[in-house]
């Protein structure tokens, strides 16, 4: 074996597909915080008949259940429907538009950070010649990854936009980690996908990927685990564990790329 930084179990992969919102960047926070906005606005406008059911969005337990690792309308609909709301068309796209317009502002203003950890992985497994594929649901990930300043170090992206262009499924279904191997001319079964959301673990578990790592990054006790029971092999805090202690930094050192002007 050739002289690596990158531990067991990504060590013997011979592809690798990470997920980009709670992987790569911080940008799951503010998602998070962007659908509060658009949902406790939503139940303010159109309150639900059950007085129970009128409680603010949580942006912890009910983006972990109802929303995250989804495409937008289809985390938008599952929320409406939990509190009893109406989940046609006119009301699932009211939402995703408002959570769309927070969300953009926080991007634009630059207040998404990647995360150094995966950013050291992200160089080590260039390094060694691996092939990386960033899966994302977010039609922003492109973006993200640019401004990032790492989006060079993906053989492929695959965002939202592509997702609908092709007629993905969500996930949980598999489909998106399955284009993103295909794009890389490597099996699943030769493949590790790195996913913090239940739905991307549980995508990995689907299409037979040879591991699925998953990032926990609450330390609230009860995410881990649940990322182990939706199919994650492993579990780990920062992705920085899968390097051995004396990896170097990257080189040359990352820096993020200039804003450009349009959403991608």
């Amino acid at each position: 074996m050739a002289e690596t930084d990158v531990l067991p179990p990504l060590r013997d992969a011979d592809a690798v597909v990470f997920d980009v919102d709670g992987v790569v960047t911080d940008s799951a926070r503010v998602h998070a915080t962007a659908w509060k906005a658009a949902f406790d606005a939503y139940l303010r406008a159109h309150p639900p008949a059950d007085p129970d059911q009128r409680r603010p969005f949580d942006a912890e337990t009910d983006y972990l259940r109802y929303v995250d690792g989804k495409p937008r309308l289809d985390g938008a609909a599952s929320f409406l429907a939990s509190r009893g709301l109406d989940t046609g068309p006119d009301a699932v796209e009211e939402v995703a538009a408002a959570k769309e317009k927070v969300f953009v502002g926080h991007l634009r203003s630059g207040d998404i950070e990647p995360y150094p950890g995966t950013v050291r992985l992200l160089h080590a497994l260039h390094r060694d010649g691996v092939p990386l594929a960033a899966a994302s649901s977010s039609r922003h990930a492109t973006e993200l990854l640019r401004r990032a300043g790492v989006a060079d170090l993906f053989a492929a992206i695959v965002d939202g936009g592509e997702s609908r262009r092709l007629g993905l499924p969500g996930k949980p279904d598999p489909a998106l980690f399955l284009h993103a191997a295909e794009r890389l001319e490597r099996p699943p079964a030769r493949t590790a996908v790195v996913e913090d959301a239940l739905a991307g673990v549980e995508a990995g578990h689907r299409g037979g990927f040879a591991t699925v790592i998953g990032v926990d990054r609450l330390d609230d006790g009860t995410h881990g685990p649940a990322l182990r029971e939706h199919g994650a092999d492993t579990v780990v805090r920062d992705l920085a564990e899968l390097l051995a202690p004396d990896a170097p930094p990257p080189h040359p050192a990352h820096t993020a790329d200039s804003p450009r002007e349009e959403a991608s």
